[in-house]
């Protein structure tokens, strides 16, 4: 194993910790059950805009089972 291809999923596997942190501290301050995607696209500092209008997801896959 190199050194450079571990310290390149070192960095991703950093990030993607950082992101999960932001996002449970938008969720404990969060008054609501859960984050809308709207505030998750903000936490996560993704614009969706322009790919959401011609992905269409069908309601039966949308929801989630309680």
């Amino acid at each position: 194993m190199s050194t450079h291809n571990g310290s390149s999923q070192d960095f991703v596997a950093l990030a993607e910790i950082e992101l999960c942190g932001e996002l449970m501290i938008a969720a404990s301050a969060a008054g609501e059950e859960r984050l809308s995607f709207a505030r998750i696209d903000e936490v996560l500092e993704v614009d969706r805009t322009t790919e959401l209008q011609s992905v269409r997801i069908p309601a039966q896959t949308a929801r989630r089972p309680n």
